[in-house]
C-alpha cells in the first residue's frame, strides 16, 4: 500500500473501524440513491413526512444507532413532530398519541427490523393492510428496509455523534 493510500485509509477509520461510507464511496452513493428513491416513493404514495421519520426513528432505536437517531430526530422536529411524541416513541404501544396509520407503520418497522419473529410480522402486516393502500404499504416497508441498511453502515463504522455549536 502506498503512503498516500495508507494516509487515506487512516482518515477513514475511527476506534479501529473503517467508515464504510468513506472507504467504499461508490457503494455508499448507491445506498444514498436508494434512499432518495424511497423518499420519492413515500412522497408519491402520499405518506406524511412525520410518519416516515417515525419509522426511521423507531428502527434506529431498535438497532441502537445513535448517529441515525440524531439525524432523524432533527428531521422529525423540522417536519413538525412534537418533542412529547418523540419522547415516548420507544413505548408507542402504551400511549394514545399515535394514529392508527402511525401505529401500523411502527409495527411494520419493528417487524422489518426483527424479521425472525414471524408471528409479529404477520400481525403487523395484517394490521397495516387495514389502513394502507398497496403503494403506501410498500413505501413504509422500503423506508424500514433502507433505514436498517443505514443503521448497519453507521453502527459498523462507529459514526460519532458530536455536539454542534448552538445546540
Amino acid at each position: 500500500m502506498t503512503e498516500t493510500a495508507q494516509t487515506t485509509a487512516a482518515a477513514h477509520r475511527t476506534n479501529g473501524r473503517i467508515y464504510l461510507d468513506k472507504q467504499s464511496p461508490a457503494a455508499y452513493r448507491a445506498l444514498v440513491g436508494t434512499a432518495d428513491a424511497v423518499r420519492a416513493t413515500a412522497a408519491e404514495a402520499g405518506l406524511d413526512r412525520i410518519l416516515v421519520e417515525l419509522v426511521n426513528l423507531r428502527v434506529s432505536q431498535l438497532n441502537g444507532c445513535a448517529s441515525c437517531l440524531d439525524v432523524h430526530t432533527r428531521a422529525a422536529l423540522r417536519a413538525g413532530e412534537s418533542t412529547r411524541r418523540l419522547g415516548v416513541l420507544a413505548a408507542w404501544r402504551d400511549t394514545e398519541l399515535f394514529t392508527a396509520r402511525e401505529r401500523a407503520a411502527l409495527a411494520l418497522a419493528e417487524a422489518t427490523t426483527h424479521p425472525a419473529d414471524a408471528l409479529a410480522q404477520e400481525r403487523a402486516y395484517a394490521e397495516a393492510r387495514t389502513v394502507f393502500a398497496d403503494d403506501e404499504l410498500s413505501a413504509v416497508l422500503w423506508v424500514a428496509v433502507t433505514i436498517n441498511a443505514f443503521n448497519r453502515v453507521a453502527i459498523l463504522s462507529k459514526h460519532p455523534v458530536r455536539e454542534t455549536p448552538g445546540h
